[in-house]
């Protein structure tokens, strides 16, 4: 299951013996965590273990859930980092005994619930263990949201919020925080907050009120080069100086931008689809669907003569031949020159 419908399940208080939350989406498994702590527990943490299966042996948090609890009617189990759960498990000073916990699963005891969350993108399905959980345990995948769900993302949490959102807002919403879930809710809880139980989200109050990130506010920065606009160019530097970045770091950002593109662009005259060329530059999915949209404004010379007067700029910043400041705008400047 995704770890909506777990959750969904969750929230109708529909709770599972036993569970396996795995994937690299930290947001996910942190919120599932707490979702559990509360449905099964009431908020309550005197019957909550945590374990780490790098530090304990698994026969022990087994023991730990097969023992009755002193409060209440039932107790949560959480192990993290069940490694024997990939292909190639590190070495460890001590023995997992797989036996007491395919026993275990076999037979779960009625007043625990046992959580197993393997921070790992996969995980090995061939061992017995790996296929005895999936008959036995509810199974919550916690990878990444993809680009073509993060718009259900938006909408869930929208829906949480008792808030709706302008069509047009999303893509203020996707260009800033699709990389990072817990801003992206940060932010969502603010704006709910500002408009109201039943108010609407417009493009204009998204633009006004999200935070914006260093890294969000280079790809504003390549817009405002690819529109031609100075003005604009500028200002997002002011408010990025208003953020404590360094005039150097902002040329990181942009090489960074430009670069994706330049990359991006080469490998689509290769022939290669959107998914092929973010695997082969293990970018984000959003920033290659970024690059593929503005890859076709720019030549490749055009793109290399950025990459050649960003490196310019970044060697007389760092030799102190101008000041930082100064040598930004001008460098903004040639930059629109060349985009022209």
């Amino acid at each position: 299951m995704s770890y909506i419908e777990v959750v969904k399940q969750l929230k109708k208080n529909q709770i599972s013996p036993v569970y396996l939350a795995h994937g690299v989406e930290s947001f996910f498994l942190q919120n599932l965590k707490q979702e559990l702590i509360k449905r099964v527990l009431n908020g309550e943490e005197e019957n909550l273990s945590l374990y780490d299966l790098e530090e304990t042996p698994i026969q022990e948090v087994v023991a730990d859930a097969e023992t009755y609890p002193f409060f209440g009617e039932r107790k949560l189990i959480i192990a993290t980092n069940p490694d024997f759960l990939k292909a190639k498990p590190g070495k460890l000073p001590f023995e997992h005994k797989m036996e007491s916990l395919e026993r275990y699963l076999s037979e779960p005891a009625t007043y625990s619930v046992l959580v197993l969350i393997a921070p790992y993108e996969k995980i090995d399905e061939r061992k017995k263990i790996s296929k005895q959980l999936k008959k036995h345990a509810t199974i919550a995948i916690c990878n990444e949201v993809k680009e073509q769900e993060l718009t259900q993302w938006i909408n869930t949490l929208a829906n949480q919020l008792q808030i709706s959102i302008d069509q047009d807002a999303y893509e203020i919403f996707e260009t800033e925080l699709s990389t990072n879930l817990h801003l992206l809710e940060n932010e969502l809880s603010k704006l709910a907050l500002y408009v109201g139980e039943n108010g609407v989200i417009t493009k204009e109050i998204a633009e006004n009120l999200v935070s914006h990130t260093s890294s969000s506010s280079s790809l504003r920065l390549v817009d405002a080069v690819m529109e031609r606009n100075l003005h604009k160019a500028i200002a997002i530097f002011k408010d990025l100086e208003k953020m404590k970045e360094e005039p150097i770091a902002l040329i990181g950002l942009l090489a960074f931008q430009f670069r994706t593109i330049l990359r991006v662009k080469l490998l689509k005259q290769k022939g290669y689809g959107q998914s092929q060329i973010q695997k082969s530059i293990g970018a984000h999915p959003y920033v290659v669907k970024i690059a593929l949209s503005r890859e076709r404004q720019f030549s490749t010379k055009k793109l290399q003569d950025v990459m050649r007067k960003l490196a310019d700029t970044d060697a007389v910043m760092k030799q102190g031949k101008m000041e930082k400041d100064l040598a930004f705008e001008l460098l903004l400047y040639d930059l629109i020159q060349t985009a022209s």
